[in-house]
Order: structure tokens, then C-alpha cells, then sequence
């Protein structure tokens, strides 16, 4: 299932990518250039939607919901874990450090020099 829509979302980032590229902008023309408003405005009347628009745009639905879907099957196939799973927990300054070698009881004789 992975793999099917792994191949999907690869065809589909292709396709997006050669969609939009083939798309003429809103102000191409020359004027837009030197700032003037040409044929087209920016916030002007629409025209009809084109079939390049609305393929980037179906293309575009597709890519989001196959990427939200890669990315829950990659949670749930991880699991829940964090990347501070594995350390140790650090010493706080309110922890006394342990000693290198353990204090001498009282069972026990300090060794004496001779």
C-alpha cells in the first residue's frame, strides 16, 4: 500500500511540476515590466479557467492528501518515539557525585603504612 501511493505521489509531483511550468503568469506581457498594467490585473476580473488550471489544481489536491498519507503510515510504522528516548538523564548540581572508591567502614581497617 506504501509503495502504490509512494509511486502515486512521485507521478503526481512530476506532473505538478510540468503543470505549472507550462502556465503563462497573470502579467507576462511587456508592460509588466516597467510596472504598467497591461491586459491583465493583478486583483482585475478572472478569466475562465483554463485546463492547465484546472489540472494543477486537481494535482495539487492529489499531492497534499498522498503526502498527509505518507506521513501517518511513516508515524505508525515508527511508532511514538522520541529522540531523547535513549539518554540517560543528566546529574543535577543537587545530587552529590558518587566517589571513585568507597569510604573505609568501620569493619573495615584503613591500610597502614609499615
Amino acid at each position: 500500500m506504501i509503495t502504490l501511493i509512494t509511486i502515486v505521489h512521485i507521478f503526481v509531483c512530476f506532473f505538478l511540476i510540468i503543470v505549472v511550468l507550462l502556465q503563462s503568469g497573470k502579467s507576462g506581457d511587456i508592460a509588466a515590466a516597467f510596472g504598467g498594467m497591461g491586459s491583465q490585473t493583478a486583483f482585475g476580473p478572472r478569466g475562465a479557467a483554463t485546463a492547465l488550471s484546472k489540472a494543477t489544481t486537481w494535482s495539487a489536491v492529489i499531492f497534499m492528501v498522498t503526502s498527509i498519507t505518507l506521513s501517518i503510515f511513516a508515524v505508525r510504522r515508527s511508532g511514538s518515539n522520541s529522540v531523547l528516548q535513549g539518554l540517560k538523564p543528566a546529574q543535577t548540581k543537587s545530587q552529590p557525585a558518587k566517589p571513585a572508591t568507597p569510604p573505609a567502614t568501620p569493619q573495615q581497617q584503613a591500610p597502614t603504612k609499615k
